[in-house]
């Protein structure tokens, strides 16, 4: 049995600043806890005036 985790841009690992490095820190530490990427997306969120893209990452791993 399998079970998932989705990351995204406003997971606790970036506190509001989303930034390459800090996406690298997060995907190492989850991979240190078993996680691996299966894949990645971005959805169409909607703000004020326009829609903006976000970061979309699913994690997997084999569950206890």
């Amino acid at each position: 049995m399998k079970e998932y985790k989705v990351l995204t841009q406003k997971d606790k690992w970036f506190s509001g600043k989303f930034s390459p490095e800090k996406l690298e820190a997060a995907l190492n530490s989850y991979a240190q806890q078993g996680w691996k990427v299966v894949t990645t997306a971005t959805a169409d969120v909607p703000g004020f005036g326009a829609n903006r893209q976000e970061l979309v990452i699913i994690l997997e791993r084999d569950a206890d």
